[in-house]
């Protein structure tokens, strides 16, 4: 019979789970290395067969519903002679009546994996691999991938376990055969699509021979009525999303004369933020509003709308639709809240919403959402006074709170906003949505997202993937310690946390996922600045030797290399700093107050072959103790006139700003970045700092553990893009 044909028959027939023989068949034939074996009934039979493969041997009982053979006592290794095996017969046939008896080969080898799959209801089928046996749980070295896989997903998977040591030469056995390892998990890939029955594989142990040769010596397949992968038959196409945010004219339907109300706070921010396209107040009862003549009803509004900004209460909503129709609206920003994030009689209301509207061809952002912004067009309607400067880092945020509030440090910080979302409950325009439109966009070199959940998973993880190729995505996600483990048959679905299996999703679809918000806000100054290191490799360059040893630490703990100079590059570095400087990496300038010598000295490095990126520690914030300084002297000290430290002052602040553009220039011609960290900093002081007439920007962290983790991440993608360039 066809492998599929059995398959659904045994499903049919009310099967759950397939015996271990029938398992490796199916395994067998797809390239996975199963262990050669004999299925007898009797212990005289075991026995027989057991002296034709030779002792040791193992024997399992097996038969329809026994998973778990191990903790039930039917698995008996290391039979060594025809009595002991005769002796483990008898206990299975005697624990399990009705069972069959597996002869096996003892496999010897002293490491041993595990590989599988399962389905997940979001992303769809995944595969899994790590360290196995006993200490599978226990130890939980797994990794994850969707599938189906490519060849370098695998070379991944294999290469992400924290053991993976044991897959080289180890204490005396041979290198694992990763040939047979990337077949075996392309091989499980394979069957995820050609039976979408099977419900999960647990192959559990595989284990490595001294040769370095693989067994599958026990298999588990469980069946289950294919479940459809979560999808949406609505996508909101990139123009479409486009549009909400180039409005030429804008209602705040809901909008009022009182301080701190949502219809105020909103249009307020509007107008004072200097969009230039007209702006429309609507209240029932008319009046003035922020400056504006107030319109009872969306009906008297002279001119076109493009965009309806609604703060009305929920219930009034759905009634508001056949308004927003025949005024020819067609794109709402719904600020309102009261709907699906509220329970069951919310979720019915915003269905009963998106329905109304759809059929209305109108298209809704939110509801529940803090606004938007497009700094471009100096639109700025969000609940908070905030107006981040123009850029090219888009911004989405599911936590309305959370996205507010990184605006307002992207604006102290002078990264610039290509714009900005507040989700919402995503109704009608979900995270794939603007996934899909952040691919397209132009002006788009940064994508930046808060996200708690994904309603199309494997949708999020194809587009995510698409975009990370041309762009890099940064991710803070939300609500992870609250995931559970998935009820399974076996260790592979057990084992399948959401929030591993979204780390994996992640990782494979080069999204750079980060653990703090701030974090989100350093790495997209990085990405949006600097080009891209093409390797690990660090040079430190530092003012004081103790805060390059620090750095050289965290390179280190984030997978950073430090290499030592070149013979040539320390002999040319003998000629601009003392005799008596460290001649290693990090480099110390030894205190030099010569301000050319960080610039010379930083070009020696971008010349280097030997280094892809510097972090540069301790010029920038030197005017700051120079000032304290100059007040000091100023208090102190009479022979030295006001003007006289002014200028002194004055002319370090000259050489930071000079500073910056020469570290642009260099990073332009060498093509490599410079991450600085502030030996001090001020009111004055950002994180990213523009250069007229230049794309790249110097960017200056407070903290060495900012830019290191930055160059790791930032190396990290590059690996992502390398290993998928076309």
């Amino acid at each position: 019979m066809d492998l599929n044909e059995f398959v659904k028959n045994a499903l049919e027939s009310g099967i759950g789970a397939l015996t271990e023989v029938e398992s490796k068949k199916i395994l067998g034939s797809y390239g996975v290395p199963v262990v050669a074996e004999t299925i007898v009934a009797t212990a005289a039979e075991a026995v027989a067969a057991a002296a034709d493969m030779k002792f040791p041997v193992v024997l399992k009982g097996i038969g329809e519903g026994l998973l778990h053979k191990t903790e039930a006592g039917l698995v008996h290794l290391n039979l060594a002679d025809e009595t002991t095996v005769g002796s483990a017969a008898e206990q299975i046939l005697q624990a399990a009546s009705g069972a069959q008896i597996l002869v096996q080969p003892q496999i010897r080898g002293n490491r041993e994996f595990v590989a599988g799959l399962f389905r997940d209801p979001h992303f769809g089928p995944a595969i899994l691999f790590g360290l196995g046996g006993i200490l599978t749980e226990a130890l939980s070295d797994v990794v994850f991938r969707l599938a189906p896989l490519t060849r370098q997903d695998a070379t991944d998977m294999i290469e992400s376990i924290r053991s993976r040591s044991l897959l080289g030469p180890f204490r005396g056995e041979k290198a694992v055969d990763r040939e047979v390892l990337l077949d075996t998990l392309m091989g499980l890939s394979a069957i995820a699509a050609d039976f979408p029955e099977i419900a999960e594989i647990d192959i559990n142990p595989l284990i490595a021979t001294a040769t370095g040769a693989l067994t599958a010596v026990d298999a588990l397949i469980t069946l289950a009525e294919p479940e459809r992968v979560t999808t949406d038959a609505h996508p909101v196409p990139p123009p479409a999303i486009h549009s909400l945010f180039y409005p030429r004219s804008v209602a705040f339907i809901g909008a009022s004369s009182q301080m701190g109300k949502w219809g105020h706070m909103l249009i307020c921010n509007a107008i004072s933020g200097g969009f230039k396209g007209e702006v429309y107040a609507v209240n029932p009862k008319g009046g003035v509003i922020a400056g504006k003549p107030a319109y009872k009803s969306v009906e008297e509004i002279p001119g076109e709308v493009d965009l309806a900004v609604v703060t009305v209460p929920a219930a009034g909503i759905v009634n508001l639709i056949p308004q927003l129709k025949a005024k020819g609206i067609k794109n709402v920003v719904l600020i309102t809240s009261g709907f699906g994030e509220t329970g069951i009689e919310g979720k019915a209301l915003e269905k009963l919403l998106v329905d109304q509207a759809r059929a209305a061809g109108i298209l809704i952002l939110g509801p529940n959402t803090m606004g938007i912004c497009n700094p471009h067009i100096h639109f700025f309607c969000t609940g908070t006074a905030v107006h981040p400067m123009a850029g090219s880092t888009a911004v989405v945020a599911q936590s309305g709170n959370m996205g507010t509030q990184l605006l307002a440090f992207a604006e102290e910080q002078g990264i610039g906003i290509r714009a900005f979302s507040g989700s919402g409950n995503e109704a009608m325009i979900t995270i794939e949505d603007y996934m899909e439109g952040f691919e397209v966009d132009s002006l788009t070199r940064t994508v930046m997202i808060y996200i708690e959940s994904v309603k199309q998973g494997r949708r999020f993880f194809e587009s995510a993937r698409r975009v990370s190729q041309k762009k890099p995505i940064v991710m803070l996600k939300g609500g992870q310690t609250r995931a559970g483990n998935r009820a399974a048959a076996s260790h592979t679905g057990a084992m399948a946390s959401n929030a591993r299996l979204f780390d994996a999703v992640c990782r494979q679809a080069g999204i750079v996922k980060v653990d703090q918000p701030m974090e989100l806000l350093d790495l997209s100054a990085a990405f949006s600045s600097l080009p891209l290191p093409r390797g690990n490799r660090i040079a430190i360059m530092t003012l004081g030797g103790g805060w390059g040893v620090v750095t050289a630490d965290l390179c280190s703990q984030f997978d950073l290399s430090v290499p030592e100079l070149s013979p040539d590059l320390i002999a040319r570095i003998d000629r601009i700093l003392p005799p008596y400087w460290s001649r290693s990496n990090p480099i110390d300038l030894v205190g030099e107050n010569d301000l050319s010598i960080p610039l010379t000295v930083m070009e020696a490095l971008l010349q280097w072959e030997g280094c892809d990126a510097i972090i540069n520690l301790g010029i920038l914030g030197r005017r700051i103790f120079l000032k304290r300084l100059a007040d000091s002297v100023g208090n102190a000290d009479p022979s030295y006139t006001r003007e006289f430290l002014e200028d002194a002052v004055d002319a370090f602040s000259d050489f930071e700003n000079s500073y910056i553009e020469q570290i642009v220039r260099l990073m332009e011609k060498y093509g490599k970045p410079v991450f600085g960290v502030s030996l001090l900093t001020d009111e004055k002081d950002a994180t990213v700092y523009r250069v007229k007439g230049h794309t790249l920007k110097g960017v200056f962290y407070e903290t060495p553990e900012q830019a290191v983790k930055a160059a790791a991440r930032m190396v990290e993608y590059q690996r992502f893009r390398t290993r998928h360039a076309g």
